[in-house]
């Protein structure tokens, strides 16, 4: 489906490897750009917390100190100096006590100094207090930031899907596109909401902790780094194993996404035609390739922390022993020991957080891989900067030697010369894949010709605006359109004032285009035939439907989406199988409603049913992309060519039995 009812995972193939983790870390990061003051005071406020922070454990060292030689000296005789105490235990042959308490600050006679060591600690509370505070403030700045960079990346790639030619969703399922603007998004998110703000605190952290193991002991820091490289092979070799699934595992989520979004929308197929048991054996294939992908990709990140913690332990031990040794000869005191062992967690502990972030760090850039991916995809050509438009828009329509292929090795149209005089009905006929369709396309720019040129009143349509060419243009297509609303709304929805959309007030609520009265969406409903089926729904015009139309019929979707295109009142009506849905009847009853609607338009009508173009001025007859036959319904009818065939051969009768 479009949306995930919850965050899903996914996984990867040991095959598929990360297509460029550092560029694309490079990247994200580079997004935060627009709020690099807020990331700078996030930064300050982080440096200033992790200060203090790392000052709290020497801190407290010199309250175990303060303790320490309190007890020693209250056991020392009084009246007597530290110097002569230190050389009585070296005359009664304890020289390596001696030693060792010659590295405490000790009078002898006295005992604890109660006050000074109330007022270290009170220092350690005030340094770890304001240091809380601090972080507090770098979390909140770090939240700002990180929900206003995705909020940005939302807004690009609502901006990029609006720039993607038409030949972009033709090829991709749109359930794998959907995923990415929703799944991956907020897996980004997520990932630096729970990596970022601990990432950098982890790093300062240990720069600031590196710099006091140094200050308190050299000798000590050299040892506790000992286990820095092991740390660092561990995280480089897991990582490589894993982020391969990790790329892999979003890849998965897209298809899988793609497969129930398909499934959903076309449930009543799969159920008329049986295909229950296939789909559910395709999604439990996909399923189980998630669950393997993110089995590994969470299994082999996941191996990182315990041995991280290993690692962590290995490096107490060693600073422990050395320590100890260091404190019997004498070279360094207890307090200062207890503090480097609280610096060697706190040097540990920040290792084993950025390992342990690896895997959400992994996911996310996979996740942004694939998001830089769609919004480096190739766009659209852009408008000219200077616009071409016709003086007068009459709906002269002139295709001038065109040519199109959607592949360059298969030419689909080629060399097509047509003129459509403005108010003149031109229907197009053919059997399926001619280039009907596709003709449409070309008229609309939803694709660019390879060859030739079309003019709408003189003008070359490409040296016009998509805007302007397009606002000029109402369109029904066979697949029918709608959005959660009224039925007022909607049929409102064809009503361009300058191509801007402003709600007004009404019954249904807002939606409808300014200047368009209830009338006009009524009127525009009677010409469509629709006003009667709408008047039995419970609300009438008011009826509030969903995007998939539920309480009406295809036909009556189809109703309302024709009248919608008469309320647009354009100048060129292209009707795409547009009264495909609807009966017999009503098809040809909605053909004279056209006739009359028609009257000063320029209108294309792509029929396979062709009880409605009898009344076109031409009709074109199409195959493999030429015109093979072009005249009146008339003309064509008493060649008794390939329009004749195929008119005797579908409608003539049912024709008949309607008038």
């Amino acid at each position: 489906m479009a949306g995930p009812a919850g965050r899903m995972m996914a996984g990867g193939g040991p095959d598929q490897r990360s297509m460029d983790f550092k560029g694309s870390g490079k990247r994200l990061i580079a997004q935060f750009k627009p709020e690099r003051t807020t990331m700078y005071a996030m930064l300050a406020a982080g440096v200033l917390s992790v200060a203090l922070s790392v000052l709290g454990p020497w801190i407290l060292g010199r309250a175990t100190d303060l303790v320490f030689a309190g007890i020693i000296g209250r056991q020392m005789p009084d009246g007597t100096t530290k110097e002569q105490a230190l050389q009585g235990m070296r005359e009664q042959g304890d020289s390596g006590m001696a030693d060792m308490l010659s590295g405490v600050d000790f009078t002898p006679g006295k005992g604890i100094d109660f006050g000074a060591v109330g007022s270290v600690l009170l220092l350690a509370l005030v340094t770890f207090l304001v240091s809380g505070l601090l972080m507090l403030v770098a979390t909140r700045l770090s939240t700002y930031a990180i929900n206003k960079t995705v909020y940005r990346m939302r807004e690009d790639i609502q901006t990029k899907l609006s720039r993607l030619p038409l030949s972009y969703f033709d090829k991709r399922q749109r359930g794998e596109v959907l995923s990415r603007a929703t799944n991956d998004i907020d897996n980004i998110g997520q990932t630096l909401q729970q990596s970022m703000g601990q990432l950098v605190n982890s790093v300062l952290s240990i720069i600031g902790v590196l710099a006091m193991m140094f200050w308190i002991s050299p000798l000590l820091a050299l040892v506790a780094l000992v286990t820095v490289p092991l740390s660092f092979l561990i995280a480089t070799k897991v990582g490589k194993r894993s982020q391969p699934h990790f790329v892999q595992q979003w890849r998965t989520t897209g298809k899988l996404n793609a497969h129930i979004e398909e499934m959903y929308t076309g449930h009543t197929l799969v159920k008329v035609f049986g295909r229950q048991e296939e789909s559910a054996k395709q999604f439990a294939e996909q399923n189980d390739a998630l669950y393997e992908a993110g089995f590994q990709a969470q299994f082999n990140s996941g191996i990182m922390q315990p041995l991280m913690f290993f690692v962590s332990n290995l490096n107490y031990v060693l600073v422990a022993v050395v320590g100890g040794l260091r404190v019997a000869s004498g070279a360094l005191s207890i307090g200062d020991v207890q503090a480097f062992i609280q610096y060697s967690r706190q040097f540990s502990m920040p290792l084993t957080q950025v390992a342990s972030m690896a895997n959400l760090v992994q996911s996310g850039i996979a996740s942004a891989e694939r998001i830089f991916e769609l919004l480096d995809a190739e766009e659209q050509e852009p408008d000219p900067v200077l616009a071409a438009r016709p003086e007068q828009l009459r709906g002269r329509v002139a295709l001038e030697k065109v040519s199109f292929r959607y592949e360059p090795d298969k030419p689909l149209i080629d060399d097509l010369s047509l003129t459509v005089e403005p108010g003149h009905t031109v229907a197009i006929v053919g059997p399926t894949g001619a280039g009907k369709t596709t003709l449409v396309n070309l008229l609309m720019r939803f694709y660019d010709v390879t060859g030739g040129r079309i003019t709408l009143d003189g003008v070359d349509i490409a040296k016009m605006s998509r805007d302007e060419l397009r606002s000029g243009i109402g369109m029904v297509l066979q697949d029918t359109w709608l959005f959660g609303g009224t039925i007022a709304e909607n049929i409102a929805y064809g009503a361009a004032e300058g191509g801007v959309a402003r709600s007004v007030s009404g019954k249904g609520g807002g939606g409808r285009r300014v200047g368009v009265t209830r009338e006009e969406i009524e009127e525009a409903a009677r010409a469509a035939h629709a006003d009667r089926f709408i008047r039995t729904l419970p609300d009438g015009y008011d009826t509030v439907i969903d995007d998939e139309g539920t309480g009406v019929s295809a036909g009556e979707k189809q109703l309302i989406t024709i009248a919608r295109a008469f309320l647009s009142d354009p100048v060129i009506l292209v009707l795409d199988e547009a009264t495909s849905s609807v009966d017999t009847r009503t098809e040809v009853l909605i053909q004279k409603a056209m006739a009359k609607l028609a009257d000063g338009r320029t209108s294309f009508v792509i029929a396979h049913r062709l009880s409605t173009i009898r009344d076109a001025d031409t009709i074109l007859v199409m195959e493999n992309g030429a015109i093979v036959e072009q005249g009146s319904h008339e003309t064509l009818l008493a060649s008794g060519g390939a329009y004749a065939r195929l008119y005797q051969a579908q409608f003539a009768q049912a024709v008949a039995e309607v008038d």
